[in-house]
């Protein structure tokens, strides 16, 4: 073993989630709108085999060695056509380490309003677009729910093999949901979180619309 040459390879590694089945990223974008800042989200399109009609912001996997932002970018582009030259990335937010395996990075931006009113949806996948004012979302906090989740093995599990009981207590788990009602629509989910993160990171910055 050599052991310089593993702490030189570690050293230069960037850890990642283990065992990730992919890498996502999301934009997050603010939009100069009547009322101040907006966030701006899509309704993705019906014919959509997952989650169709759901509320969510441009974003998708990343391809090859692209950056989260890269990839953000090029997703707003296909999916709104949106171009890069009209978007200002202000950073990245907290990431996602979901329960199902994959990794999300929110990247938050300033989009340019012109570039908002010009912007060219992909049927496909995009239904339609709204915008929320921050102030809204500084001075209305979701409504939250729990749910728990129950750890579930088949017959097949070794618990002999490793020397558990059958009957072993395993831990449960459980997950907040954040839900923003705006205008008969609901905001949610993975993107509920993202939002209040970011409401709660600006408060905590001090920053206000």
């Amino acid at each position: 073993m050599d052991w310089t040459t593993l702490e030189q390879n570690l050293r230069a590694r960037t850890p990642g989630l283990m065992d990730a089945t992919g890498r996502y990223a999301v934009l997050v974008p603010l939009v100069e709108g009547e009322e101040g800042p907006a966030l701006l989200y899509e309704v993705r399109a019906g014919s959509l085999r997952r989650q169709p009609g759901e509320v969510c912001f441009p974003g998708g996997k990343m391809e090859g060695s692209e950056s989260p932002e890269e990839c953000a970018l090029r997703e707003t582009w296909e999916e709104l056509g949106i171009p890069p030259k009209s978007i200002q990335v202000l950073g990245r937010l907290d990431f996602i380490a979901h329960r199902a395996n994959f990794i999300m990075y929110p990247i938050l931006a300033r989009v340019d309003r012109g570039a908002v009113d010009r912007m060219t949806m992909n049927p496909a996948e995009v239904g339609e677009t709204f915008q929320i004012p921050l102030r809204h979302l500084m001075t209305h906090p979701p409504l939250e729910y729990n749910y728990t989740l129950l750890p579930s093995t088949d017959g097949n599990f070794p618990y002999e093999l490793i020397g558990i009981p059958r009957d072993y207590r395993w831990q449960p788990g459980g997950e907040n949901v954040p839900v923003y009602p705006w205008e008969g629509r609901a905001v949610w989910g993975l993107t509920g979180r993202i939002t209040r993160h970011l409401v709660q990171l600006l408060q905590e910055m001090g920053s206000t619309p």
